[in-house]
């Protein structure tokens, strides 16, 4: 896991580099593109400060980024920021998730959202095209923690949902899954994909796929595995070096990253990473007027957002991400020693910055005060702290001191 720390100078010079070599609305004869620069009453090439920021240069230059670069060259007109994105990808699948080089396909996604959604689609248009699959055969299998794309994606592309219980340390139940593989087997489900997730929304709990995978394999032959790492992603690989939910282990297919959480990009940062083979189950060849046609759910997006992920991840270099994530780790580690000694039970795993509190301990004027996320708002049995960039240490000292003074009450 290594990618080179680039000064800003360097970054800025790389980024003016590729939008030289993009196709330029401003002064190039373009007649066909049914595109723009953004509106210049509102963002104007003009502004003095935009020579020394690539990244709003990129968004006022307004590049699309349409289709699926790691496949085909695809649209010609905006081929050196297309080039950033490759090496985002690169970055991500090879240096963080463990895959060999040229090994996936994947694009810069608008949100894990539409990721997910996507590895879904891939895997039912794979059932349905190379094993002959009818849509009420195919099953999307997951823990009752999953993140709501996955509901989503099974009501868009009419495959059925299968939820499997967890046990008291948030793993999958392994006996409810061999219950639900078997019922749903005699139910007339052939054929499985199986989503993994690495950090839930909730709890930041990992599955574990070593028994999930074993236990599915024993009952379904056609199966799929894709790793939902929005929230994980960017951290757990680096804060535990086993992590298990990569490229690295054989039985994971696809996988899916988030930006604008832990690496701190703009929202529209998704990132869909998959094995080579599995994409053109997405192409849409009706898309011909695009060059090299389309693979992806959201069609045109923007060039920017792959750029300023590029940036961030430059800025930083992978030894300094480390250090910024194991700071996280730190942080995250002293609000749950303080919670042990005011004896109120959470749930953690040790690896990750999020912090999920039992409700019945946690006083609703505190929960709001700090602004505290609930399991369920209309019920909550759970209160969740995320340890990000933005919360320092006399914000957390400040919550533990009014969770002490709360607690002192509780218990007396």
């Amino acid at each position: 896991m290594y990618w080179k720390k680039l000064p800003f100078k360097t970054i800025k010079s790389k980024i003016f580099e590729a939008l030289e070599n993009n196709l330029n609305y401003k002064d190039e004869p373009i007649l066909g593109l049914p595109a723009t620069y953004l509106d210049q009453e509102q963002f104007y090439f003009n502004a003095p400060f935009l020579k020394d920021a690539p990244f709003l240069s990129t968004l006022i230059s307004n590049p699309n980024h349409i289709g699926c670069h790691t496949y085909s060259k695809g649209e010609s007109y905006f081929s050196g920021t297309q080039a950033v994105e490759v090496d985002v990808l690169r970055i991500c699948a090879e240096e963080i998730l463990g895959a060999e080089p040229n090994s996936y396909d994947g694009y810069v996604a608008p949100g894990g959202t539409e990721a997910n959604i996507q590895a879904q689609w891939i895997y039912r248009n794979y059932f349905v095209k190379e094993k002959k699959a009818k849509l009420e055969e195919i099953g999307l299998i997951f823990s009752e923690d999953v993140h709501y794309s996955a509901f989503k994606g099974c009501n868009i592309l009419s495959i059925k949902p299968i939820t499997i219980k967890i046990d008291k340390d948030r793993n999958w139940d392994l006996v409810d899954l061999e219950k639900q593989l078997i019922t749903q087997k005699q139910l007339g489900i052939k054929y499985l994909i199986v989503h993994l997730t690495m950090a839930t929304t909730m709890y930041g709990s990992i599955d574990v796929p070593g028994p999930i995978i074993e236990t599915i394999k024993a009952h379904f032959e056609d199966y799929f595995v894709h790793v939902d790492a929005a929230f994980g992603g960017f951290i757990y690989p680096f804060t535990n070096s086993e992590c298990q939910l990569t490229f690295k282990n054989e039985s994971v297919s696809s996988i899916t990253l988030d930006g604008h959480k832990m690496l701190q990009a703009p929202y529209g940062t998704g990132i869909f990473l998959a094995r080579k083979g599995l994409m053109e189950y997405a192409q849409t060849e009706e898309a011909s007027y695009v060059q090299g046609t389309d693979f992806t759910l959201c069609g045109s997006r923007s060039g920017a957002n792959a750029v300023s992920m590029w940036m961030i991840l430059m800025s930083h270099g992978s030894a300094g991400w480390q250090y910024q994530m194991e700071r996280l780790i730190d942080r995250t580690d002293g609000i749950c020693e303080k919670l042990d000694e005011l004896n109120i039970p959470y749930y953690r795993n040790p690896y990750m910055n999020i912090v999920a509190m039992d409700a019945k301990y946690i006083p609703i004027e505190v929960a709001k005060k700090y602004h505290l996320v609930a399991d369920d708002f209309n019920n909550p049995k759970w209160w969740k702290i995320v340890t990000m960039m933005h919360v320092k240490k006399h914000v957390i000292d400040k919550f533990l001191i009014d969770l002490q003074q709360a607690s002192t009450v509780f218990h007396n």
